[in-house]
């Protein structure tokens, strides 16, 4: 298994035993882009951004999740919205970052890791 998906697995199993159910994984917007994981957390529907690192030396890989990634999946986000129509309280955006450098290797989920602005933009 690909590192990236092997991130992505341990992440969702992260998010199923703290009782969160997974709404999509993987979700594309055609050339937009794609969502690692949609989860709920309670009635927060949550967008979740995976990044897994086998290494520090370019940085944690929360520093991955650029202004411009930022911007890229709250325009996923609001596209899924718009096409999906679910029904939530509020929506977030979560990054779970995965250091494969240990074993077993170290989950670090933040939460509200992000907010973008009224134009989609990181804030």
């Amino acid at each position: 298994m690909k590192r990236g998906r092997l991130g992505e697995e341990l992440a969702a199993g992260h998010l199923m035993r703290a009782g969160w159910t997974l709404c999509a994984r993987n979700w594309r917007a055609g050339r937009a882009g794609e969502i690692d994981i949609i989860a709920w957390d309670g009635d927060i529907l949550v967008f979740v951004e995976v990044k897994t690192a086998s290494t520090t030396r370019y940085g944690h890989p929360v520093t991955w999740v650029d202004a411009r990634k930022q911007a890229q999946l709250a325009k996923l986000a609001e596209l899924f919205v718009a096409q999906e129509d679910p029904v939530f309280s509020a929506m977030r955006f979560d990054v779970i970052t995965i250091d494969a450098e240990k074993k077993p290797p170290a989950i670090t989920h933040l939460v509200d890791a992000f907010r973008p602005d009224a134009a989609g933009r990181a804030g």
